[in-house]
Formats: C-alpha cells, structure tokens, sequence
C-alpha cells in the first residue's frame, strides 16, 4: 500500500496528542512498562523535537512513534520507541508506516544510528539487524538478543559498542521516577 493508498493519515505529534500517545501506551504496554530498561533511558528526558508522529484515521489516534536522544559508549543515537498502534488495528501498516516517516526524518536531521529492543523479525521489515550480543549494554536487564539497529550514515553500526545511556537530562527526577519538586 503506498502513502497515498493508506486510510490513515502519518503526521507530526502536537502537543495537544500527548494525552492519547500516552493512553495508547497504556493500553498497549500496559503499566509495567516504566520498569523495563528502555523506558529507564526516558525518565527525565524529552523526546527528540521533530522526531515524534501519530497515524491519525478519521479524528481517531491510530498509532503513535517517538525517538529519544542516547549515548552509546561515546557515540550519539537515537532510541526508538514506544511504537504503538490500536490493538485492533494492528496488522494494517501502520506501524511500519510510523517508523518508515521517523526513519526518513532521523536521516534528514542527520542522525546516524537507531536502535530498539525489539522482535527482529517486525523490526527487520525497515532495516534494522541484530547487533552482536555484549557489543551494546544497556542499564538493567535486556535480552541481548532483542537489541537491534539501524545505521543511517554508512557503516556506522560495525563500531557502535559501549553502554547506552541518556544524552542528557531534561526534568530530573527522584530514584523513584518522579519529576524533583
């Protein structure tokens, strides 16, 4: 299906769309997911201006994509994630249009990686590989098996190895995740 044939309409996510981003990650991760080590990287910091978009169908939020700023090792990249869709809309393209329109513009902004912990076997549909186990650690307990890339300037994942971390703070935060009064 090309852009022009899709239903839904891909688009830059607007302030006013926060709300349903974050109900639409509710409903699809559900609560736990701020325990996982990719959400830990998110705390305290916003995602990459420019960089967020929402598949919208008939006034309603179908999907939604975000990238967040990351260091690995000493190297800039881009995390992706949440990608989320309508449980009972899955299956149509929408996510892969999402992350198709975030790839594009992450290049266009000159970024030079992204990665995800995710199932090879989705991801790989856009270009992203299986990075080799230990070379990228995130914080906390990963599946190192999970851990995907994509390079956006070339060869850039063959020497991508380090520990991924947050680029930088935006609203610090208590131990326990909550913004420092």
């Amino acid at each position: 299906m090309t852009p022009r044939e899709q239903p839904w309409q891909i688009r830059p996510e607007h302030p006013q769309d926060a709300a349903l981003v974050e109900a639409l990650n509710e409903a699809s991760f559900g609560h736990g997911r701020f325990a996982k080590s990719a959400y830990r990287l998110r705390e305290g910091v916003d995602p990459v201006a420019g960089l967020g978009f929402v598949a919208a169908e008939e006034g309603d939020l179908r999907g939604s994509i975000r990238f967040w700023p990351v260091v690995i090792g000493m190297e800039k990249s881009l995390l992706l994630g949440p990608l989320a869709v309508q449980s009972d809309q899955r299956g149509r393209g929408i996510g892969i249009a999402l992350m198709m329109r975030g790839i594009e513009e992450a290049r266009a902004q000159g970024h030079a990686s992204i990665i995800l912990v995710g199932d090879e076997s989705y991801y790989v549909r856009v270009g992203f590989a299986a990075l080799p186990p230990g070379r990228i650690c995130f914080p906390g307990p990963v599946d190192q098996a999970r851990i995907l890339g994509l390079s956006l300037k070339p060869n850039v994942l063959l020497t991508l190895t380090g520990e991924v971390r947050r680029a930088h703070i935006d609203h610090p935060i208590c131990a326990d995740g909550a913004p420092v009064a």
